[in-house]
């Protein structure tokens, strides 16, 4: 009898403590975004100048994603909207040969994709170059409202 308590108190533990991890990690994420977007608007408005995402006069540039996943972990990226693509112009993450994932398009099947159209967030799950991670989208506005990139950060599993 007293096996079988200590087998339900664990496993009352773990039911407890799974969510707690998932919900530890979701706070990391939205952490890290606030950084992310606190770290840009410190630069000025965003805005897109032929195929380059500005924030006032600064050309976006992997030095401030960086220093975001320095101080919070993990991996960052700014997309510009072209078109309907979203290109990384600044980013920590890495193709699958190790090189620099700067002028790559957001995968089209991304889950991220429909909603940043619409404007909205998205936090899930996202496999980045055959990576998943716990990961945050959210939509770059200009100041007429109109969805012109993403920023996104991202915890390996």
């Amino acid at each position: 009898m007293a096996r079988n308590n200590l087998i339900a108190w664990l496993l009352t533990g773990l039911v407890i403590l799974i969510p707690t991890i998932g919900t530890a990690q979701a706070d990391d994420i939205k952490t890290a975004m606030t950084a992310l977007q606190a770290e840009t608007g410190k630069l000025g408005a965003p805005k897109i100048q032929g195929k380059d995402l500005y924030f006032g006069d600064t050309k976006a540039s992997s030095d401030v994603v960086a220093a975001v996943v320095k101080s919070k972990g993990g991996v960052a990226t700014l997309f510009a909207r072209i078109g309907d693509q979203y290109l990384r112009v600044a980013t920590t993450v890495k193709k699958e040969d190790g090189s620099s994932a700067v002028g790559t398009a957001l995968a089209a099947n991304s889950p991220a994709l429909a909603k940043l159209n619409r404007g909205e967030p998205y936090y899930g799950d996202a496999t980045v170059f055959g990576r998943t991670y716990d990961a945050g989208y959210e939509p770059i506005k200009d100041a007429a409202g109109a969805v012109i990139g993403a920023y996104f950060v991202g915890a390996a599993k």
